[in-house]
């Protein structure tokens, strides 16, 4: 009983309020989810972190107070170096690799035909494949033995390749498989180009524009925001590769996988060295933002809005 009075007494009490009120107040409602997720998941674990910089804790004694220690080892930590050119070097390929691919299968896709919707779900299906099931997948393609790949390889005539064991060809490896997913950004590459007014391409074949003229002087400007969006976020992405490199190398071979997450990992729970993990976590994020601080800087001013104002 007290638990209905007290729901019938916060109705009346809702019911006096003005509409602008209860408008508020339903806001500040729908909001809710998101600012508990963000103090409970981001703000609290920040702040944990950012205290756990300047200490020293194993998960198990309690954390000692060390100074700067763990930023004078971070300057000189070899596998810190290592897995921040393994981390900048795959997102050098990667990400570029990733949207060209993309806005190619959109491009594809971007046509009505029969059949059309079957294709579209085939080339967005490898986005939503499970990050572990994912990875076993690969593992098994990408094996030297008995992988699917080097079975196509070798009856063609050719030699099998260490895809897993190999420095030179792990890589490799690494970006087919981050390309064989960019169903999602090929998805948003779609939304943009279905929504180019086909005025501009009516009007570009008048002015006696070919196919080519028409991509680079239509198509691609109108599409720069959706292409710079994906920009942003497969750079964000492709510094957090975290568990195909878990799953498949472990950072090997020779640390060529060591990628800057995993380092991280290894750090955190591996080597229970959670004071420098935070340290190697703040730099990580330093890193992110002064990324995007540069791609919005230099980038982001060469993309073409329709209504900047608005």
């Amino acid at each position: 009983m007290a638990l209905v009075d007290r729901s019938l007494w916060l109705t009346q009490q809702y019911n006096r309020l003005s509409l602008k009120r209860r408008r508020t107040l339903m806001g500040y409602v729908f909001i809710m989810p998101f600012i508990l997720g963000f103090v409970f998941w981001f703000l609290v674990p920040a702040v944990v972190a950012a205290f756990l910089t300047l200490q020293r804790w194993n998960l198990i004694s309690p954390p000692r107070f060390v100074g700067m220690y763990n930023f004078n080892r971070m300057l000189n930590d070899p596998l810190l170096l290592q897995s921040l050119k393994v981390t900048v070097l795959f997102s050098a390929i990667s990400v570029p690799l990733g949207l060209v691919f993309a806005f190619f299968l959109a491009s594809l896709i971007n046509n009505k035909f029969r059949g059309i919707a079957v294709f579209r779900t085939i080339y967005f299906l490898p986005s939503i494949v499970p990050a572990v099931a994912n990875a076993i997948l690969w593992a098994w393609l990408f094996n030297t033995e008995f992988g699917l790949i080097n079975f196509v390889i070798r009856a063609l005539g050719g030699p099998k390749i260490g895809w897993l064991q190999d420095p030179g060809w792990v890589m490799v490896a690494f970006v087919i498989l981050t390309v064989w997913g960019v169903g999602g950004s090929m998805i948003i590459f779609l939304a943009g180009l279905q929504g180019i007014p086909k005025i501009y391409y009516e009007a570009a074949e008048i002015d006696g524009a070919g196919r080519w003229q028409r991509l680079l002087n239509v198509t691609l400007p109108m599409m720069s925001p959706i292409i710079f969006f994906n920009l942003v976020i497969g750079f964000i992405n492709s510094f957090q590769i975290f568990v195909s490199a878990l799953l498949i190398t472990n950072g090997g071979p020779q640390n060529s996988t060591l990628f800057l997450v995993l380092y991280i990992y290894r750090t955190a729970f591996g080597s229970q060295k959670m004071g420098y993990a935070a340290v190697l976590s703040w730099l990580l994020f330093a890193i992110l933002m002064i990324l995007s601080f540069f791609v919005f800087r230099y980038i982001g001013s060469r993309v073409y809005y329709e209504n900047p104002g608005e």
